[in-house]
């Protein structure tokens, strides 16, 4: 099965270490974006995936292609454009201050490519599976066309869809934008949906709890009865006791069935950013190797060892995994 995913490419500037932004005149770089960090994370565990998306024609342009093909993503329709690439600043929490983000994407080469220019029998072919987030949508019009063109195309082709909620409310609120109308739609196309009950809340403008069990899973019923399509919802939850300490579980969930983990206890975190994404690599894998319940295993671990990795990526394989549920955590000889 090749998956192919599309969504833009992005250059994530932070301070080193714990300082605030600027404090000294250096910033560490990466490269991340939402949809490309899933299609790492799934490449790292032996998946096949392409990624879909446009870069500027210049230098660092191609150093983003560059970074995914170096982690086995095929990278063959991530296109040359006029243009800049999407930015964003990462101020890093430490203790009792939380983390800061400040976009900087505005008129990038992906958001100003045409809704029209995709060409998605190219694009899609030879694939089994799509996965798109809200991320791209909420960028402005031409990219809520996009995903929503592409939602479509994936369905007519018979092909699983992924989607991830990530709900971004400063890039919605940038334009006229109509994100409960774009995200329901999109939703309406999903076969799986990572997503929580404020995802849901936002979709059928009703409110849900997600204090207990029995409350999440009222929010989830709720969903599958709103969207005949939708198979499966994975989430997790966080309790952040301080920036280096967090609390977290995670939880699949079919029609018929829920699947829940232990909470495991985070500490000494070094990057947080991401691991809603390795998540839904884990989750991914998970339910390509066994079933839900293993996909609620694999998403759990797969989140969890990307807190220990600087970036926004997770870049753990299958032993890396296998180690996390049956080696613990003493030196590996």
């Amino acid at each position: 099965m090749t998956t192919a995913f599309f969504g833009e490419l992005l250059l994530r500037l932070s301070p080193p270490g714990r300082e605030l932004l600027f404090q000294r005149p250096s910033l560490d770089v990466h490269v991340g974006g939402a949809e490309a960090n899933v299609a790492i994370g799934l490449a790292s565990l032996g998946h096949s995936v392409r990624m879909l998306s446009v870069v500027p024609d210049h230098k660092i342009g191609e150093t983003a292609r560059g970074e995914l093909r170096r982690h086995g993503v095929d990278v063959r329709h991530v296109e040359a454009a006029p243009g800049r690439l999407g930015l964003y600043f990462l101020t890093p929490g430490a203790g009792l201050r939380a983390s800061e983000v400040i976009y900087d994407r505005a008129h990038s080469a992906f958001a100003l490519r045409g809704a029209e220019d995709w060409d998605w029998d190219r694009l899609l072919e030879g694939c089994d599976a799509l996965h798109l987030s809200g991320i791209t949508p909420a960028l402005g019009p031409n990219t809520a066309a996009a995903a929503l063109a592409a939602a479509r195309a994936a369905k007519a082709r018979g092909m699983r869809l992924s989607f991830d909620g990530n709900y971004r409310a400063r890039l919605w609120e940038a334009w006229d934008s109509d994100p409960r109308g774009v995200l329901t739609e999109l939703v309406a196309h999903a076969d799986i949906l990572f997503g929580n009950h404020r995802d849901v809340a936002l979709l059928l403008d009703k409110p849900f709890s997600g204090d207990g069990t029995e409350r999440r899973r009222e929010a989830a019923l709720a969903a599958f009865e709103a969207f005949p399509n939708l198979g499966v919802i994975a989430s997790t939850a966080r309790d952040v006791i301080d920036a280096d300490h967090h609390r977290l579980s995670a939880r699949v969930e079919t029609r018929e069935a829920v699947c829940q983990t232990d909470e495991v206890s985070i500490a000494g975190i070094v990057d947080r950013i991401g691991a809603g994404d390795a998540f839904a690599a884990g989750v991914l894998h998970g339910l390509a190797q066994g079933g839900p319940d293993q996909a609620a295993r694999d998403g759990l671990a797969l989140t969890c060892l990307k807190h220990s990795l600087p970036g926004d990526a997770s870049l753990f394989t299958v032993r890396d995994l296998a180690a996390f549920h049956d080696e613990g955590l003493d030196v590996r000889r």
